[in-house]
C-alpha cells in the first residue's frame, strides 16, 4: 500500500524569520509520519530550506521549474538548479501558472519532462475554473489537461504526481465535497490506468482547500492518496492535523 503524500505549497509568502520558526515547529511536532510530507517553497528560500530541513522526514519541494535545461532564459530556474539544493518534488502547472503566466497544457507536460529529466518528481496540477464546472465540463477539462502530460512523457508517466485541484476552491475557502473530489480522482485514475501498466503507484492528491477541518473525510477517498495544501500549510497546527489525517 503506497504512502499519502502531504504537501505544502507556501505560494508567495514566508520570510526568513517566519520560515525558520515554521519548520522547527513542523519538526518538533511531527514525530515519525505515517504519510510522505514536503514543503514547497519559494525559491529564494530553498538554501535556508534546505538547511533546516536536512536529516528530517520533511522532504523540499519547488513551486516551479523550467522548462528549459540551461540558456539565455533571465529569471528562469533548471532543473540541475533545484535538484543542486536537495528538491525532492516540484509543483507544476498550478492554476495560477496556468492563469497569470499563461501556461498552456504543452509547457506544463515539458516542465514535467525536465523534472523527470533532473531526478525531480512533479506534481502535476490539473482543475476546472466554476465556469467549466457549471458547464458540466470538469471531466473534459482535466482529461485534456492530463493528457498533455501522459503525451510527452510516455512511459514515465507513473513517476509523476498528480493533483487535482479546482479552480473555483483555491483560496476562497469552498471546498469540493468528498463525494465530488473523489469523482473526479476516480476520472484520472481510469485515463492514467489507459496510459501505464504502473497507474496504481501514481499519487493523486486533492489540492483545492484542504484544512484541518476537512482533511480527514477527503483523505479517506478510495482514489485521493494526499493532498496539495495551501493557505493551512502557512498554519504549523494546522498543518500537522493534515499530516496526522493522512493515515
Amino acid at each position: 500500500m503506497k504512502k499519502k503524500l502531504i504537501a505544502g505549497n507556501w505560494k508567495m509568502n514566508g520570510n526568513l524569520q517566519a520560515n525558520e520558526a515554521l519548520i522547527k515547529g513542523l519538526l518538533a511536532g511531527m514525530g515519525q509520519p505515517t504519510c510522505e510530507v514536503s514543503v514547497c517553497v519559494p525559491a529564494v528560500y530553498l538554501a535556508q530550506c534546505q538547511a533546516l530541513l536536512a536529516g528530517s522526514a520533511i522532504e523540499l519541494g519547488a513551486q516551479d521549474v523550467s522548462s528549459h535545461e540551461a540558456g539565455a532564459y533571465t529569471g528562469e530556474i533548471a532543473p540541475a538548479m533545484l535538484k543542486e539544493f536537495g528538491v525532492r518534488y516540484a509543483i507544476v502547472g498550478h492554476s495560477e501558472r496556468r492563469q497569470y503566466h499563461g501556461e498552456t497544457d504543452e509547457l506544463v507536460a515539458t516542465k514535467a519532462q525536465r523534472a523527470l529529466g533532473a531526478g525531480i518528481t512533479p506534481i502535476v496540477c490539473v482543475g476546472e475554473t466554476l465556469a467549466e464546472r457549471e458547464a458540466g465540463k470538469t471531466e473534459e477539462v482535466v482529461k485534456r489537461q492530463l493528457a498533455a502530460v501522459i503525451h510527452t512523457n510516455g512511459h514515465c508517466i507513473s513517476e509523476v504526481v498528480v493533483a487535482y485541484e479546482p479552480v473555483w476552491a483555491i483560496g476562497t475557502g469552498k471546498t469540493a465535497t468528498p463525494e465530488q473530489a473523489q469523482q473526479v480522482h476516480a476520472v484520472l485514475r481510469a485515463q492514467l490506468k489507459a496510459a501505464s501498466p504502473n497507474a496504481d503507484r501514481i499519487k493523486l492528491l486533492y489540492g483545492g482547500s484542504m484544512n484541518a477541518a476537512n482533511a480527514a473525510s477527503l483523505l479517506v477517498q478510495p482514489d485521493i492518496d494526499g493532498g496539495l495544501i495551501g493557505g493551512a500549510a502557512l498554519k504549523g497546527q494546522d498543518f500537522l492535523t493534515i499530516i496526522a489525517a493522512a493515515l
